[in-house]
């Protein structure tokens, strides 16, 4: 493609409006999320897991950024995004954008899904609509297991308005007291300890070609509601409604100021679950406007806080019947296969140890497609088990509630390794599982470090310190995942095993960062964050700058979760007029506005949404035909190239980078998963058409299969 002739002296690179907002680029994404949902390719039960985990989204993203940007209202903040608007301008913005992809989510759940289910014998009915058989044993049902657990409370001079918890589903209940004629009101949480969708046993179930349907079953709250007599005897049950709010629930932690960072965040949780200010609630459109007023009013709320809705609330519940034994409204089971390097060495060489094989060269791992069990886990394990192993050091962010890695470090520790482990207690929404692990290693006596003050540890390194042969060898992992075994099936991710010298001395250096007084500022082959990754990242961007303004070619293609910062986008827009040809595959957020003449022509963007979360991070430089790929577990985000600590790695196998490549490749060919980044801000599924489908999870998926070793 021709280089623009248009410069930087033409165009002002920080003009808002080359960029696209932060919130209301999430929110595309989450509609891309609602779209897997609505597409009748998709699997039906998969349909509804997309609609709960649109849901679940959304939750979070009123908890945390909705929160975020009221409380900046609140303080009078006007700073201005990259995109020129001010908090009140974004929170008018996404109530704009949001409510009609809300409406489409419930009008598709209710008259398209809920239809469709019903013809495979999955009934979702609402209580108006069982038989006197099916009645009688829910209300049996409802004495014996559902009002026991039940707490009506009343408000009135003597009952103030009750707290309502965040994310909790509630009836609000208008009684008339045939004493003294007067209407009252109640509050009745619908419990969460409870199934929200009831299951009618087999013989209760509807019948579909004289066979029983596999589910038959109503909301938990319709059961509730057409009970309440029993809650309130002696009084006239006038109506009720539903409606469901969401707090503030990001949590704000003064470092600087806590002597014990553990005690501060456990003080900061204690205050979560207490809840901040309400930020939205959820009512069913049939509920009166007196009524909605008055929970406003308590709640402190306004008008445009309120989401109404048609159908059920809450349809991130919808989850639970992925429970459901039905294979074929489920996508294809998938088994996680070994690497074809370790699968020959378990049978060829069989009693070949990990660190022998990583000795030869470097592996490459990739989850889902490859088991984390046999890959990641297996290393840590042998290194616990291994007498020539003197240390073992990691990181944690996220992992699972029983995780076998940490109980294998405790082993380790037990056994009189050195065992140090740094745990992110920061972790959003993960703080507690993390501050219950930290606990349990400390107990065993692992060196627990707790992280930075004012900076997250999100990287994702394991450093294994070894004896052999009188000196000692460093061995390390560095992915783009976490240390989670569960989520590493759902999740894409990579992973680099290997024991080059430079890497085990870099990551010593790093771990000397985090667990002491270090302020290591050079790296020998890592490009870590916030130390030197910013800058290294912008400079190779800019040697394709340099190598196009010199009659050469500039090519980079980048794969990553988010691409928010304003100063690598600049850099990018420069890259694009110098006619660096640039491919960017950004799952979520999107920031840089592609397309544009003169500015961003030569910059594609797309988004691949899928079975899996795509959450792996490849970075390729074309160098002139020197080419350097990374991967690691930073976004080009302010936070990550900021105020994380990150870690990134050069991949120096050739073998390795063929992967990386064909990866990228099988990804940018993608017409069944991806999504086209307009220069206007609407995505665009591409579609087959008259050529072959390819999705690129499917595609390795089966190349995984494919592999040598594979049965």
């Amino acid at each position: 493609m021709p280089k623009s002739k248009k410069t930087t002296k033409d165009l002002t690179l920080t003009d808002p409006q080359y960029y696209f907002n932060r919130e209301l680029s999430w929110l595309e994404f989450n509609n891309r999320v609602l779209h897997e949902a609505i597409d009748s390719r998709t699997p039906l039960l998969e349909r509804l897991k997309f609609m709960s985990i649109f849901s679940s989204n959304l939750d979070e993203f009123f908890m945390v950024r909705v929160a975020g940007l009221k409380r900046q209202v609140e303080e009078g903040v006007s700073k201005l995004t990259p995109d020129g608007r001010t908090p009140s301008d974004q929170l008018e913005g996404i109530s704009q954008r949001l409510r009609p992809m809300v409406t489409e989510q419930h009008q598709h759940f209710e008259k398209v899904l809920r239809p469709q289910l019903i013809e495979q014998g999955i009934y979702i009915l609402d209580y108006m609509d069982l038989t006197p058989e099916q009645r009688a044993y829910l209300q049996n049902y409802f004495e014996a297991q559902i009002f026991p657990v039940l707490t009506p409370l009343a408000v009135d001079p003597g009952h103030p308005f009750p707290y309502i918890s965040n994310l909790s589903l509630n009836l609000a209940v208008v009684i008339k007291d045939p004493e003294k004629g007067e209407d009252l009101f109640a509050r009745v949480k619908v419990p969460k300890v409870l199934p929200r969708f009831m299951p009618l046993p087999e013989p209760l179930r509807n019948k579909q070609n004289g066979q029983r349907a596999i589910w038959t079953g109503v909301p938990l709250e319709q059961v509730i509601a057409h009970n309440l007599e029993s809650l309130f005897p002696g009084m006239n049950i006038q109506e009720y409604h539903l409606f469901r709010i969401t707090r503030n629930a990001d949590l704000a932690v003064e470092e600087d100021e806590a002597d014990d960072l553990m005690l501060a965040i456990e003080q900061g949780l204690r205050r979560r679950r207490l809840g901040g200010s309400v930020v939205r609630m959820e009512t069913q459109s049939t509920m009166p406007e007196g009524l909605k007023e008055t929970l406003m009013e308590e709640l402190g709320l306004e008008e445009t806080d309120v989401y109404e809705v048609e159908g059920l609330l809450g349809l991130g519940d919808l989850m639970s019947f992925m429970e459901l034994p039905v294979p074929q409204l489920k996508d294809p089971s998938w088994t996680p296969v070994m690497p074809p390097r370790l699968r020959l060495s378990s049978g060829e060489e069989e009693g070949e140890d990990f660190f022998s094989l990583i000795r030869k060269s470097d592996l490459l791992v990739h989850h889902p497609y490859h088991s984390f069990n046999a890959t990641v886990q297996r290393f840590i394990t042998q290194a616990v088990e291994d007498p020539q192993v003197l240390a073992i050091k990691m990181t944690l962010y996220r992992t699972s509630g029983d995780s076998p890695i940490v109980n294998a470090l405790i082993t380790a520790a037990e056994n009189g390794k050195q065992v140090v482990v740094l745990v992110e207690l920061k972790a959003r929404f993960d703080e507690e599982n993390n501050i219950n692990w930290a606990r349990k290693l400390e107990q065993a006596g692992v060196h627990v470090v707790y992280g930075l003050v004012d900076l997250k540890t999100h990287t994702k390194i394991v450093l294994v310190v070894r004896r052999e042969e009188k000196k000692i060898r460093r061995y390390f992992h560095i992915g783009t995942g976490n240390y989670n075994s569960k989520t590493a099936r759902l999740y894409t991710d990579l992973g680099l095993l290997g024991c080059c010298n430079d890497l085990g001395a870099d990551l010593t250096d790093l771990f000397n960062y985090l667990t002491g007084y270090s302020r290591q500022r050079s790296y020998r082959k890592m490009l870590v964050a916030p130390v030197n990754l910013r800058d290294r990242m912008t400079a190779m961007i800019q040697r394709e700058i340099d190598n196009c303004n010199n009659g050469g070619t500039g090519r980079i293609v980048a794969k990553m979760n988010a691409l928010v910062d304003p100063k690598i986008i600049a850099t990018l827009y420069e890259a694009s007029q110098a006619g660096v040809q640039i491919d960017l595959i950004v799952r979520g957020i999107c920031c840089l506005r592609p397309g544009i003449k003169g500015l961003s022509e030569n910059i594609r963007v797309i988004s691949i949404v899928g079975r899996f979360l795509e959450h792996s991070r490849i970075f390729y430089f074309y160098n002139q035909g020197q080419e350097e790929v990374y991967i690691g577990s930073a976004d080009w985000m302010p936070r990550n190239l900021d105020r994380r600590v990150e870690a990134v790695v050069p991949v120096e196998n050739p073998e390795i980078v063929k992967d990386l490549q064909e990866i990228l490749g099988i990804m940018l060919a993608d017409n069944r998963q991806a999504w086209e980044l307009q220069s206007d801000g609407q995505y665009i599924q591409r579609q087959p058409g008259d050529v072959k489908e390819q999705s690129s999870q499917k595609i390795l998926m089966e190349m995984a299969m494919q592999s040598p070793g594979v049965s």
